[in-house]
């Protein structure tokens, strides 16, 4: 069921809802949570369709944000909200409401989207494309306990984690890790059946994707030894390997969907690790609502820090005397020599500890 509002208000939106909800034969509230998705008109559908397959996991209420820039100057001083309120089968297995925000109201959005939250569920605040900086900061998502970005759909994918980890706070995660984490699993899992010491590593992944860097830099800071960052042609991540003192341990996924994990003395055995749709990677994000400590770790041990075999981008600039490079967009700077290991390489139990959390 769809009801159309035009230059409505919050409080005729929430009617809306209980209307909706009666009109179905559902008029209790069986959500856990409120999904704010910020987005703009373009990306709109592609982000609420996957929103509508993770409510088959978390029923929820889903507050599509989207802010209309007019060209006229007219139109641009005059503010005016519609909504698109969606319950049943339009909607998932929660509710929508899809909100277009003209002139004043769209630099005031936390204003309409405050009346609308469910009492006394979490928020969670999801920006797709064009995120904030400081997600934290930002009115929105100072109304959420855990916000969403995605730093692969930045124009500059690797610099964007630099400012990501400036501006870390309890409760931010990236897509782009959590598209990582069947990789963290496995790993962690290999070096389960293994006694042997870890003391080198190589990532190999397309140039311009963050989740290559942010397992580069879950690995070093867990391991704590010289972690290199090399380029593929993709898709996504393509290998890892582990040099040990009882002989390689590779993770090798050519084709983006089959990996073939070789552990020394062992036979090689087949794992699936198909690249998952953006559904699957809310709903994973969906199920805890708490700090993420080991991504906040990994995104602070910093991306010029990375061993990098790659040669340097001839239009990079050069970074301050005494200091690194800065990484490109492609991860491929060309980054000081691997940081020194604080002690001998750490055993298996951090990756084991990291993975189970």
């Amino acid at each position: 069921m769809k009801i159309d509002l035009t230059d409505t208000t919050a409080s005729k939106i929430n009617k809306a809802l209980v209307k909706g909800r009666r009109a179905i034969g559902t008029p209790a509230v069986g959500m856990v949570l409120t999904l704010v998705i910020v987005t703009d008109e373009e990306n709109a559908y592609d982000a609420l369709r996957a929103a509508n397959d993770a409510s088959r996991e978390h029923p929820s209420r889903t507050l599509v944000v989207i802010k209309r820039v007019s060209r006229s100057p007219r139109d641009r001083a005059k503010a005016r909200l519609d909504a698109e309120v969606r319950v049943g089968a339009d909607a998932g297995t929660g509710e929508t409401v899809v909100l277009r925000l003209y002139g004043e109201v769209a630099d005031h959005a936390q204003s309409v989207v405050l009346p609308l939250l469910l009492p006394d569920a979490p928020v969670v605040v999801w920006w797709p494309v064009n995120a904030p900086t400081d997600p934290a900061s930002d009115p929105l998502g100072a109304l959420a306990q855990r916000r969403v970005t995605d730093t692969y759909s930045a124009e500059q994918p690797v610099r964007e984690l630099v400012s990501r980890a400036d501006a870390y706070t309890p409760g931010d995660t990236d897509l782009s890790w959590t598209r990582i984490t069947p990789w963290r699993s496995m790993l962690a899992a290999a070096l389960d059946q293994v006694t042997c010491e870890v003391t080198e590593v190589e990532v190999e992944g397309e140039e311009f994707n963050p989740s290559c860097e942010l397992l580069a830099m879950w690995l070093a800071d867990r391991l704590d030894v010289p972690v290199r960052r090399l380029p593929s042609k993709g898709p996504g991540l393509t290998s890892v390997r582990m040099e040990s003192t009882c002989g390689p341990i590779v993770l090798d996924r050519p084709d983006g969907s089959l990996a073939t994990l070789s552990i020394q003395g062992q036979p090689d055995r087949a794992v699936a690790l198909k690249r998952r749709e953006t559904s699957e990677l809310i709903a994973e994000e969906l199920r805890r609502l708490d700090p993420d400590d080991t991504y906040a770790s990994a995104l602070r041990y910093g991306v010029d820090r990375l061993g990098d075999g790659a040669k340097a981008p001839a239009a990079e600039e050069p970074a301050d005397a005494g200091e690194s490079e800065a990484p490109s967009d492609a991860g491929e700077s060309e980054a000081p020599a691997a940081p020194k290991r604080k002690s001998a390489a750490k055993k298996t139990a951090p990756a084991r500890k990291a993975a189970a959390e």
